[in-house]
Formats: structure tokens, C-alpha cells, sequence
């Protein structure tokens, strides 16, 4: 479709007798900082060696700003980086490690690391493995002096190749998940043995330098439960509740308040926690039917980090930064839903409603370049990622370049409009966003994909007052017709295979958001009266 631009002033919408919200951008401000875009997620270290892999993220990083990116399996087998001789030597080989993060740092994004998994001769013998990469998962304590060496040496070297000034920017993150046990799982040992690799990894990381900062827990999903309360994953103590009572539970940080309390006894530091909030509980799968009745409501961020911020005040480590370093509308990387509008409102009005809460919410991920359960069957197989294999991006990558747009001060926040100026420019831009009253109860999921059109419209009618005449501004809409990637792969009768044009066509619709132009009256007045359709994001930047 082509590109339509229209020249309409708040004159004339003015004449038509539209009362609308006013709002003074001249008015006191409050300082922000883009939490949304300090870091964001990839499957393993060794997909970074891909030419697809590295083109998204030269992508994102240029429209959406991300600043890190946190991946699993950087001592995974298929990372080459522990030989140990017949005779007890060991060789550590950083060249695929060097290979990933060169190419990174060239692009401007540094690595938020995260130590795992185990190369084979670390983990414990006949090491159970998951995931179709296999990475080992099993721990053996006969073994932690290897894995403290393993992560010294990896820290020493990157320090030198990259200097302190450098790593110092870094981040350190002990293992991915490991309170996930059994099937499925990234962990098979208990929490008393992730507390000891976390005490060894935290030993080994500051014994270099003690300003590399490090962090854990990386657990998994919040819970209403006891399933986690002992020393491994009770799959007998979890419980399922119905839509009508999911959000009156308490629902707390797997292993958080143990952890704070180990790293307390045992006098370590903690310069940042980490966990995942996913809105669902974890045993959500879209596959086996299992999907409403385990979808929180869309103020579990919200309430999750607050929770969060509370056990850190009551801990020694009350100044420890929070990173949550996976979070996305639900935690299966073939739930269709990723693939579709309602994931662009939901990311909106999540951050926006959680600013200034956290350090960082890293979505999981930025890529479909993702093996964790092998390819997609399918060109849209509901990967995780914001960008498909075929670098076709999805509504969620639109949200991100809209809210990498914003300034660093607030001058307004109501749903569903967010206004902000930048000091550097010092323009205005504003988001507005449909989140559907209808989806305030359970964040969308896969059983909603036929219905997630039906949904309230909303009217969005402002006036922003203070600017200099005639200022003018683009507006950007996201919607179900344009940008919207599913709409335009249905239309073209969804092609398993498509040929060359027809990629490429829709990568054009892909980035294919409508743009049109205004231009504030001659008393620095601009009024904008539009209904927004269920799910429609809309950027309005001054220009």
C-alpha cells in the first residue's frame, strides 16, 4: 500500500466543535529513562554466528536502541570452549565467544552475560540434556572448582580483550532458569547447589575485579504457590486457578527471598536480582489447549516488580538493580499470539504503566533466529521473536521503535496516551495505544486469536497547547491494516514457502505503518480526534 500524507490543522477540527483533552507541553516535566530498550533477549550464543542473526540485530539496535542483548549457552558444547587432556590439562578456546561478541560491540550493543550451560566435561557424568541443542544441564559439586576456574578464566580474558573500562559496563548473570527441573528444564540439581555456583561464579567474576558487576537468580516465572518452596521443583504443588480468582492470589519471585538471604549470610554481593515475569504461569502451553485459565491479569508486571522492590528493601541489598531479563506475552516460543497485534499494546502499555520501576524488562526475544525447540515449522510458528527468520518484522518491533521514539521527559501518562519532550531536541512525541478494556482481566493469549478484533474501540481527543505555531508533526499508526504482518500473510493465502517477491512484499508490509502529517494551529494549538481501533498503537512526533 502506499504511503498516504495528509495536511490537516487543529483550526479546522477546532471549527468542528470537538471538545478535546488539553494538555500544556510546556507544563512541569518528570524525568525517564527507556528501561524498555537497555537490553533484550536471544535464544544461544552460537545463533549469533548467523548473517540472519546479526542483521535483525543490527536492526533493532538502529530503530529500537537496545543497548545489550542476553543470550543462554555461552559454554555450551557447540561454543568450543573447554578441552581438557588425558592428562588433566585444560585448554579454554574463546574464538567462537570472541567471534559473537566482536560483531556485537561493532553494532554498538554489548553482552549482558549469562554464565550457562555446562561443556560437557563440567557437567556431571551422563549429564541429562535439554532443549534440541542439547546443552548440558546437570550439576556435579565434585566439579565446582572446574566451573570456577571455567568462569575466572572467561572473565579474566574478556577484560583483557575488551579492558575493564569496557567489561566494567557489563553484566553477569548466574545460569538461566535454574529452579526448572525435569523435563523441559535448565537446571537438574537442587536450589542449595545453584546457591553454591552462584557463591563460586560471584567469588571467581570479583576476584578480577570487583567492580564487574553480577546478579542472579534468573528464575522463572513468578507463582501463587509452594511448588518452589523446597530444594526442587514440586510439579504436585502447582496449582491451577480460573480466570475469576488467577488475580486475587499472592504471586511471588521463585527463590528470591532465599536467595537474599543466602547472599547475606554468606556475605556476598548482589549488584543486581534478576528474574522473568512472564503474565502467565509457566505451565501455560497454547499446544495442549491450556491457555486462559493461566493468563494473569495486565497489571502483573506491575504488582511483580513491586513485590520485588519490596524484598530488596528489606534485604541488605536494598540498592541492587533490578533486570527482568525475559518477559513476553507468555513464555512458549510456538504460542501464535507472538505473531500478531495484541503483543504491540500489551508491550506499550506495560512499560509505560511500569516506568521507572525497574532497570530494565528485556523481551524475550528480538529474533526468530531461535532453536530451543529446533526451526519452525512455519514461517509465522509464534517465535519468540520481534523479526521472523526471513527479517519480516511483527507489531512487537513496531512497538519498540515507537517507544524508542519517546523523550526523556514526562509531561503526561493516562491511558491511553503518553506524552514526552526530549532534552536534547527538546520535541514533543507522544504514544497513544488501545489496550481493549476487555483484555484487562487476562493478558491475550492463543485461544483469543479469533475474538482479539472484537473488542472496544477507543476515542482518543487532545489538544496539545504550548507549541510554537504551525509546528508539525508525523503521526504513525499501527493497526490491523497496516503494519500489521498477519493481516497481509493472510491475505496472501498463506504461503508455506514463499518465493523471493513474495518475501520481500512482505517485509514491505511488514514495516508498512500508515504515516500522515498535521500541523499545529497558528496558536501553537494541535488537536487530534480518531477513534482507535482494538490493538492500534499511534506514534505523534514532532518533526
Amino acid at each position: 500500500m502506499k504511503k498516504q500524507f495528509f495536511m490537516l490543522t487543529a483550526v479546522l477540527l477546532m471549527c468542528q466543535g470537538i471538545i478535546a483533552q488539553i494538555i500544556d507541553v510546556t507544563g512541569k516535566t518528570e524525568s525517564f529513562t527507556h528501561y524498555w530498550s537497555v537490553g533484550v533477549g536471544a535464544g544461544r550464543a552460537n545463533e549469533g554466528l548467523r548473517a540472519g542473526w546479526l542483521e535483525h540485530l543490527k536492526l533493532v539496535k538502529e530503530e529500537c536502541g537496545f543497548q545489550y542483548v542476553r543470550m543462554h549457552g555461552l559454554f555450551c558444547d557447540d561454543m568450543f570452549v573447554y578441552f581438557e587432556k588425558p592428562d588433566g590439562q585444560v585448554i579454554y578456546n574463546w574464538q567462537y565467544v570472541d567471534e559473537v561478541y566482536d560483531r556485537m560491540l561493532e553494532l554498538g550493543v554489548r553482552p549482558f552475560v549469562e554464565l550457562s550451560f555446562f561443556p560437557k566435561d563440567i557437567a556431571a557424568e551422563n549429564s541429562k540434556t535439554q532443549m534440541w541443542y542439547r546443552n548440558n544441564v546437570s550439576f556435579d559439586r565434585k566439579k565446582i572448582d572446574k566451573w570456577h576456574d571455567l568462569v575466572k578464566a572467561f572473565t579474566q580474558h574478556v577484560v583483557d580483550r575488551y579492558g575493564i573500562d569496557e567489561v566494567s559496563t557489563w553484566y553477569f548473570e548466574v545460569w538461566n532458569e535454574p529452579n526448572l527441573t525435569g523435563l523441559g528444564g535448565f537446571f537438574h540439581g537442587t536450589k542449595s547447589d545453584y546457591f553454591l555456583m552462584y557463591k563460586e561464579s560471584v567469588n571467581a567474576i570479583k576476584s578480577v575485579d570487583k567492580r564487574l558487576k553480577v546478579g542472579g537468580p534468573a528464575t522463572s516465572n513468578f507463582v501463587p504457590d509452594d511448588r518452589h518452596k523446597g530444594e526442587i521443583l514440586d510439579h504436585k504443588k502447582s496449582v491451577f486457578y480460573s480466570q475469576d480468582v488467577i488475580n486475587t492470589k499472592q504471586w511471588k519471585g521463585v527463590w528470591i527471598e532465599d536467595f537474599l538471604r543466602f547472599c547475606e549470610k554468606e556475605n556476598l554481593p548482589v549488584d543486581f536480582i534478576s528474574t522473568h515475569p512472564y503474565p502467565t504461569d509457566y505451565a501455560l502451553d497454547p499446544e495442549t489447549g491450556r491457555s486462559k485459565d493461566a493468563i494473569r491479569y495486565v497489571h502483573s508486571l506491575y504488582d511483580d516488580i513491586h513485590w520485588l522492590r519490596n524484598q530488596l528493601a528489606m534485604s541488605k541489598y536494598p540498592n541492587a538493580e533490578i533486570h527482568l531479563t525475559e518477559w513476553s506475552t507468555s513464555p512458549n516460543s510456538r504460542d501464535c499470539m507472538h505473531d500478531h497485534l495484541p503483543p504491540a499494546a500489551f508491550i506499550i502499555k506495560a512499560n509505560l504503566d511500569c516506568l521507572g520501576l525497574a532497570n530494565s524488562l528485556m523481551y524475550w526475544t528480538f529474533t526468530d533466529v531461535f532453536e530451543e525447540k529446533g526451526g519452525g515449522e512455519e514461517l509465522f510458528h509464534g517465535g519468540f521473536g520481534m523479526i521472523n527468520f526471513q527479517g519480516i518484522v511483527k507489531p512487537s518491533f513496531h512497538a519498540y521503535r515507537m517507544l524508542h521514539q519517546l523523550g526523556d521527559e514526562k509531561i503526561y501518562y493516562k491511558d491511553p496516551l503518553f506524552v514526552s519532550r526530549s532534552t536534547k531536541t527538546g520535541k514533543i512525541s507522544a504514544l497513544a495505544f488501545n489496550y481493549p478494556k476487555e483484555y484487562e482481566s487476562h493478558v491475550p493469549g492463543a485461544s483469543d486469536i479469533s475474538d482479539y478484533y472484537k473488542a472496544s474501540a477507543k476515542q482518543l481527543k487532545i489538544t496539545l497547547k504550548g507549541l510554537k505555531p504551525h509546528t508539525v508533526f508525523q503521526l504513525d499508526l499501527l493497526d490491523t491494516d497496516h503494519g500489521n504482518i498477519m493481516a497481509a500473510y493472510n491475505a496472501m493465502g498463506r504461503p508455506h514457502s514463499p518465493n523471493h517477491e513474495q518475501t520481500e512484499w512482505l517485509r514491505q508490509q511488514g514495516r508498512a505503518t500508515l504515516k500522515f502529517m498535521m500541523r499545529a494551529d497558528e496558536h501553537g494549538e494541535l488537536t487530534i480526534n480518531r477513534e482507535l481501533a482494538p490493538w492500534a498503537c499511534l506514534l505523534i512526533k514532532e518533526i
